[in-house]
């Protein structure tokens, strides 16, 4: 079996072997992040195994790198996978949107659903979503947590910039209530910064005024 035939042995066991991803928000599936990473790593892995195998053992390396790769490749995504899977499944009715980037996952949480206008006091049905949260993010606990808060244009930059920060910290603070290591948490306000949508509408100022939580992997 020489690098070329084996190649397709490789994406075959991997496509197989892959995990779907599915989103009960717009009904799509697709390929998680780990396969995809696992795939780009068993292509390196096993260019690396030919490379470095004897010509009659070239076959037997190809598939030895490739599973090398493959496991480094979907370390991380892996486990942003099934951490995005258990938020989606907690999170399914509340409002809050469940946005993946790469081995990030974004929880968008629009200000209907978290404070009252101009107030950084916590909605009680937010408390209960903050807690569906908390249970995950402490299975997972190899995830650092950022936490952003945004405001719409209406007042002064000073005003919105003070209050972003403090529904900010005010969310870092339930979750630290909830049993979150505070090393993991990280809060910053942006006032009316980074927009999502137009600021002239009704509908739109509803949007822009939210809270955001960053996900990320702490290891690779």
């Amino acid at each position: 079996m020489n690098k070329i035939s084996s190649m397709p042995m490789v994406l075959s066991v991997l496509l197989i072997a892959g995990c779907a991803t599915y989103d009960p928000y717009t009904g799509e599936e697709g390929t998680s992040k780990a396969t995809s990473g696992s795939i780009i790593g068993a292509l390196a892995g096993a260019a690396i195994g030919a490379a470095t195998s004897s010509k009659g053992d070239r076959g037997k390396g190809v598939l030895i790198g490739a599973a090398a790769g493959a496991a480094v490749g979907g370390g991380a995504g892996y486990y942003m996978d099934q951490q995005e899977s258990k938020l989606r499944h907690q999170l399914e009715g509340t409002g809050v949107r469940v946005k993946r980037n790469g081995d990030e996952i974004i929880l968008i949480m629009p200000g209907n659903i978290t404070f009252e206008t101009n107030k950084y006091d916590l909605r009680p049905q937010f408390n209960e979503t903050l807690h569906s949260i908390a249970l995950v993010l402490k299975e997972f606990d190899e995830t650092a947590i950022e936490i952003a808060g945004y405001t719409d244009s209406t007042g002064s930059q000073t005003y919105n910039q003070t209050l972003s920060e403090k529904r900010a910290e005010r969310v870092k603070s339930q979750l630290s209530a909830e049993g979150i290591a505070i090393g993991r948490l990280h809060s910053n306000g942006y006032g009316s910064r980074n927009p999502v949508t137009d600021n002239n509408t009704k509908e739109g100022r509803a949007k822009n005024r939210r809270v955001e939580m960053k996900l990320l992997p702490l290891t690779n």
